[in-house]
């Protein structure tokens, strides 16, 4: 038995090239990072400069006043490491301050939920080490697609005619910069965004008078934590409306922004089949990815094909064993587990043991290092996302169930990055009129719940959803990654199965039809999850999916090409470079030569 084969039919070509490739969630970004390389910057000034056209065109899905997890890899370099842009949670923002409002979950929009944004401050501490264009030259895309426009995409028409209630009623500025007639805009309608131009300008400009490229970056960082956000988080720390009905302060401060910065931390690896998967540590779900990995590392070849009843079992129970220990084990503090204790062959033998014939129903956390573990409270009363639209879900309260973007990047000296930008989307919180965006809000994914390692702690980071990939066999490397929330490594995994078991193309890989296991704890309010619950795409075709059915997964139909979000960018053993990227939604694309 081997491999279901590809389709015959692919939405797109692999590309393949020598001189470099570029794959987003936008075209306009994926063409901005290739006009970059075309004019002699590298991959990291063209992931920069793609990143900051993310902001404007995909408002809906991240913004400035986001975060980002990437995976960056220099040239010569022997493994890639982390670039860590997750803002830590602000000194106020303790657990007996939001039950002390009543509250037993973050809200899920609002600027309570804000934790400090990073998004920027990386995105220039990248440039600064390891970009060699000047800052005006990369900024300058997004300033002119921010004061000139840019056709708005159909899933950011929809969310802003979602929230347009909560908008008029209760966030009156997000209603003046999203609808400036009074009505959502429709799709490919024209959006400019002057004031975040008109802050991008002063980046540039406070450079001015500075000698040398780095310390031009250095002063528009400084600009950006003790003057942009402080005024963002002074707007927000007037009481407005929240994604539980009532009305809160915001409480992140100009303390906690200047305190804080971007950095560098190593990244957490496994062996698969030959290749070294890198991932960003367990204050990311990252791990989840690896412990899932080597939980089906044992099984014959055909046993990982997602398009048959067994492969599509497997991985199911793979990822709910691996998630119930996300959901128990991991965040940012010293309760966290151990990357090597989840890893240990010990363990995994031990947790690959659980995996049966039918669906479990339970969630299931281990003990990797011995201690019992916490979970927080399971809710059941409200359905999980399934990710079928790939875009934040939203309602008139502002509830977001979270989403993102992605960039891929890989040039002709074989520098390389794969990048997580999220959080901050418009629907977070109100629009700052001066600033043109908002503040994200993260902190959702924290617990009120004392003890556990993501619980709302100040100064520690909340355990993000954000989790990029990178791996490398020899000389050959790939970038890969999605948007998706939950699901943005569980897209992910059939992709890589297909690939580096199936031998398919990526492109191949990503058309694929695809599968996800909803019986985890959302990260995002209000935290639910769905005992035995998945999620297929209905071109698995009906025997896989009756086959699961039958084994006991609640299977939900998200429609033929409704989930995954998934692109890629690599280099071949032959050093041919390569790029693809996701057709759903009509709005990814790679490009190279």
């Amino acid at each position: 038995m081997t491999f279901t084969p590809p389709a015959s039919f692919a939405s797109r070509p692999t590309l393949r090239g020598t001189f470099g490739m570029s794959a987003s969630t936008h075209w306009t970004a994926t063409a901005t990072a290739q006009a970059v390389l075309e004019r002699g910057g590298n991959a990291f000034d063209a992931a920069v400069a793609g990143a900051f056209v993310l902001h404007v065109v995909e408002p809906h899905l991240n913004g400035p006043g986001g975060d980002l997890v990437a995976l960056i890899r220099p040239a010569g370099a022997a493994e890639p490491v982390v670039l860590m842009g997750q803002g830590p949670a602000p000194a106020r923002a303790d657990i007996a301050h939001f039950t002390g409002r009543g509250l037993d979950l973050v809200p899920g929009a609002g600027g309570l939920a804000a934790a400090v944004p990073g998004a920027v401050d990386a995105w220039l501490l990248l440039l600064r080490d390891h970009g060699t264009w000047e800052l005006a030259d990369v900024l300058a895309f997004a300033i002119g697609y921010a004061r000139d426009g840019h056709p708005l995409v159909a899933g950011a028409a929809a969310t802003i005619a979602r929230v347009a209630d909560l908008f008029h009623e209760h966030w009156p500025t997000s209603a003046e910069r999203w609808m400036p007639t009074g009505s959502p805009p429709a799709v490919d309608t024209v959006v400019r965004n002057p004031a975040w131009a008109d802050v991008l300008d002063a980046l540039v400009a406070v450079g001015d008078d500075h000698a040398d490229r780095e310390s031009r970056i250095d002063a528009a960082r400084e600009r950006w934590m003790t003057e942009v956000l402080p005024e963002a988080a002074a707007f927000v720390a007037r009481p407005h409306r929240h994604a539980d009905g009532a009305d809160h302060a915001g409480i992140l401060d100009a303390d906690d922004l200047r305190s804080w910065r971007a950095g560098y931390e190593p990244a957490v690896t496994a062996r698969f089949r030959g290749w070294d998967v890198y991932k960003a540590g367990t204050w990311t779900q990252g791990p989840a990815l690896l412990h899932a990995l080597r939980l089906l590392d044992d099984a014959d070849d055909a046993r990982l094909d997602p398009s048959t009843p067994e492969g599509a079992h497997l991985l199911l129970e793979a990822q709910k064993l691996a998630y119930a220990d996300r959901d128990a084990w991991f965040g940012d503090s010293g309760g966290a587990v151990d990357a090597d204790d989840l890893l240990s062959d010990a363990y995994v033998s031990a947790r690959r043991a659980l995996i049966g014939h039918a669906a479990s129903a339970e969630l299931r956390p281990g003990s990797p290092d011995g201690r019992e573990p916490l979970l927080p409270p399971l809710r059941t009363d409200r359905s999980s996302a399934d990710g079928s639209t790939g875009e934040p879900t939203v309602d008139r309260s502002g509830q977001t169930r979270g989403d993102t973007c992605h960039i891929d990047v890989i040039d002709r000296w074989g520098n390389v990055v794969s990048a997580t930008p999220s959080g901050g989307w418009l629907q977070s919180s109100p629009t700052v009129p001066a600033l043109g965006f908002c503040l994200g809000t993260r902190l959702q994914a924290t617990w009120l719940v004392p003890g556990h390692p993501a619980s709302l702690t100040p100064g520690r980071r909340p355990r993000t959803t954000l989790t990029p990939t990178m791996l490398s066999r020899g000389d050959e490397v790939i970038a890969i990654g999605s948007p998706g929330g939950d699901q943005q490594d569980q897209w992910q995994l059939p992709v890589l199965l297909r690939m580096l078991v199936g031998g398919y193309t990526a492109q191949q890989a990503i058309d694929a039809p695809t599968l996800n296991t909803t019986a985890l704890i959302d990260s995002f309010w209000p935290r639910t999850w769905v005992p035995a619950g998945a999620a297929v795409e209905d071109r698995l075709g009906d025997d896989v999916i009756g086959a699961l059915e039958e084994r006991g997964h609640r299977v939900r139909r998200a429609g033929d090409w409704a989930l995954g979000r998934v692109s890629a960018v690599g280099r071949d053993a032959d050093g041919l470079l390569w790029a693809a990227a996701n057709p759903r939604g009509a709005q990814g694309y790679a490009a190279g030569r």
